[in-house]
């Protein structure tokens, strides 16, 4: 069977929010699972970068792992802070900007 987990350590305990640094004036991804169903990826946001408004096939579980981001849902804007999750509905369309620099994990289920 394929390994479908990459780029992060098995059978150790693991910070995520230490799996990925900040770079000025950047937006850095790791991917942690890519299928056709589910892909796991870890960010890392400048304070000011941003992620445009696009939509999904699938529904996207946003999971602040430190600062705070300012994301978009259709035409609802909410602040989403260190220690909270959001679910972004698929095909609804959703952006998010840093309001201070943040480092998330993005689930995303399709179906």
């Amino acid at each position: 069977m394929a390994q479908i987990m990459k780029n992060i350590e098995f059978s150790q305990v693991l910070d995520l929010k230490e799996l990925i640094t900040y770079q000025q004036g950047q937006v850095i991804s790791r991917t942690l699972a890519q299928t056709p169903i589910v892909s796991i990826t870890l960010f890392s946001l400048d304070e000011g970068e941003g992620i445009s408004t696009h939509t999904t096939s699938g529904d996207a579980m946003v999971q602040i792992l430190d600062g705070e981001a300012e994301i978009t849902i259709g035409d609802k804007l909410l602040i989403v802070k260190e220690g909270e999750t959001l679910i972004m509905p698929s095909d609804v369309p959703h952006g998010l900007e840093a309001r201070k620099r943040f480092k998330m994990l993005l689930t995303v289920i399709k179906y």
